[in-house]
């Protein structure tokens, strides 16, 4: 057994190149502040990227790349998420295949970060004041003069990570001037179905030209990687041309993703440093047949 632990950044995974090679760069950038090697390692479906448009680097994800590692030897490894707040892809889905992967290696221990945004930590607002750097940005861009912000999210099944998403929505309406900024709403792209998934609403599509939405918006961009929701072509974006093809009077700009921004290393640097310090994850009983969201 080698006496290492290997590193890692994870995201959702995704079949868009671009998300892959962000990833990357973020690991490249968290390995050179925390002096490791951190591996840019998704949870799923991105080794279904050609590795012809992956620099010729081949994509991996979770499972099959710890268990590569546990037959070279390694046995301990520290996952530092690349989510907003607590998925079910993190709290379920990846220690659920820690203890598929312990029926086989009963010595394999696996730590995971706590995620990007904590609403308990009141006093932090760094992620807030990375997406208000960007909806300022994207203001100069279009010479906006009063617009209103949708800061939306994918939408979420877990309640837990709809309150990140409407947590930081309350920091940028607190350190946005309300004078040159007079709305602010958190919305959802989409939401599943049923009752049980209201807490997602509302949904982008209905916000933008609606009340106080109907002229300057910016669409502040929850998302911390391109790919088949954010970016250019992406569902994001055709929900607004679709929003502002029946109302020409409305004008509209995304902001940049939170990946470009250099202050997402620091939240990273710091949540990397809280897992270090965390227990072991385990998962008891049954193991379900489950696959994290696409």
């Amino acid at each position: 057994m080698r006496d290492e632990t290997c590193y890692l950044i994870s995201d959702n995974g995704s079949y868009r190149p671009e998300a892959t090679l962000s990833l990357r760069r973020l690991a490249d950038r968290l390995g050179s502040r925390v002096g490791k090697t951190v591996h840019p390692v998704s949870l799923l479906h991105s080794t279904k990227i050609p590795v012809d448009k992956l620099d010729g680097i081949a994509a991996e994800i979770f499972e099959p790349f710890v268990n590569k590692k546990l037959e070279e030897g390694v046995r301990r490894f520290h996952v530092t998420p690349l989510f907003f707040g607590p998925s079910a892809a993190i709290l379920e889905y990846m220690p659920q295949r820690v203890e598929v992967l312990r029926a086989s290696w009963p010595d394999l221990e696996v730590r995971i970060s706590p995620c990007l945004v904590n609403p308990e930590e009141a006093e932090d607002e760094r992620m807030a004041k990375i997406l208000i750097d960007h909806i300022e940005t994207a203001r100069e861009q279009r010479g906006f003069k009063t617009p209103s912000v949708a800061l939306v999210d994918h939408g979420a099944p877990r309640i837990k990570v709809t309150e990140v998403r409407n947590h930081l929505a309350m920091q940028i309406r607190r350190l946005l001037n309300e004078s040159e900024f007079p709305a602010v709403t958190a919305c959802s792209m989409e939401r599943r179905d049923g009752d049980e998934y209201a807490f997602n609403e509302p949904l982008l599509e209905r916000v933008i030209g609606s009340a106080g939405f109907e002229k300057e918006v910016i669409v502040s961009m929850l998302f911390a990687s391109p790919g088949r929701h954010a970016g250019p072509g992406g569902d994001v974006s055709k929900i607004c041309e679709e929003a502002a093809g029946s109302r020409p009077e409305l004008e509209w700009q995304m902001t940049e993703l939170v990946a470009v921004h250099d202050g997402i290393i620091d939240i990273l640097h710091s949540r990397f440093e809280e897992g270090l310090a965390s227990e072991p994850v385990s998962w008891e009983g049954e193991i379900p047949s489950w696959e994290a969201p696409k």
